[in-house]
């Protein structure tokens, strides 16, 4: 089964997302939203896969068996946030009611000039984060996205916000290359935005307890953070029902340090420190959560207990 939630395209793909854009560009926001409850249904009824891991999260996150409305809830969730995406990137956030916590630490590294690496998760919506670019135009916003296994991400991009295209550093290069692209986006004072809760193919994972079990996360993006040497923090951008948002920074170092040889040890603590976060945040809006597979078992096709060496680790890893 395990295999069979990683091989299809999360949330229903390329279609759900074609089909999610082009009600939100016909309609205005409020009027597109009705269809928000027959495309949920939709989706409820013909994605088993997604259907199957939402009640398996919402069992660890809740504690208890969901009932069939909190899985459609869910996925209803994940449907809204996908078309808000799409306003998010056509008209920023004017539409929207965006509240932050932690900004004040955030301009406090901002400030610094040496930029700020951003690690965040699919839990929530990403995109928010783009609000924090209106307020700030002064400071450049990179987003890490591998365009060749995001098509449907990257043709938004181009087609709805094309000097937000124009940003992305794309992961699908070498690890030198896209090491190189970060360093220069920090040189520059600039955002450096990524996910890393998600472990990419081949990628070396090491586990962190998350929901009440082990689960595998990556090391790429903590690799990253060492070799940048600039200040990193945690965003988490939760959709809190009809147009409120709330941006929240933590930070996490000033610098990332992993000594060569405590690596083990050293990248344990990042990782567990971030999936404690991760943790307290998907308890707290548990129907934010979009890692729609057995996040659990994701390590079933990379291993998950030795430290490989950081160009290689770097390059698999990804925005997605």
């Amino acid at each position: 089964m395990t295999a069979r939630w990683q091989s299809r395209p999360e949330g229903g793909g390329r279609f759900a997302l074609w089909l999610i854009r082009s009600i939100a560009l016909l309609c205005g926001r409020r009027f597109a939203r009705l269809f928000l409850y027959p495309i949920t249904a939709y989706f409820y009824v013909r994605r088993r896969p997604e259907r199957q891991a939402s009640r398996q999260y919402l069992g660890r996150v809740l504690g208890r068996a969901p009932t069939r409305r909190e899985v459609f809830r869910h996925l209803h969730c994940f449907a809204a946030i996908t078309m808000d995406r799409v306003y998010l990137l056509a008209d920023g956030d004017r539409a929207f009611e965006i509240e932050t916590q932690g900004l004040h630490l955030l301009d406090a590294q901002i400030a610094l000039g040496r930029g700020v690496l951003l690690l965040g998760s699919h839990h929530g919506s990403f995109e928010a984060l783009r609000a924090i670019g209106a307020r700030r135009p002064e400071v450049p916003l990179r987003v890490v996205l591998d365009k060749q296994k995001t098509p449907a991400m990257t043709e938004l991009l181009e087609a709805l916000a094309p000097e937000v295209g124009a940003s992305v550093i794309d992961a699908s290069q070498d690890g030198t290359s896209i090491t190189l692209a970060l360093a220069e986006a920090c040189q520059r004072g600039a955002l450096v935005a990524l996910l890393a809760d998600r472990g990419r193919d081949r990628e070396t994972l090491r586990h962190a307890p998350f929901l009440g079990r082990p689960a595998p996360f990556p090391v790429g993006p903590w690799l990253l953070a060492h070799a940048l040497q600039v200040p990193v923090m945690l965003c988490f951008g939760l959709y809190l029902g009809g147009k409120r948002y709330r941006l929240v920074f933590e930070p996490v170092a000033e610098r990332v340090v992993i000594p060569r040889n405590q690596r083990g040890p050293a990248l344990d603590a990042l990782i567990a420190h971030y999936a404690a976060r991760l943790d307290h945040y998907a308890r707290l809006a548990p129907y934010n959560w979009f890692n729609f597979y057995d996040f659990w078992q994701q390590d079933q096709r990379a291993p998950a207990g030795g430290v490989a060496g950081e160009p290689a680790d770097v390059g698999q890893h990804a925005s997605a």
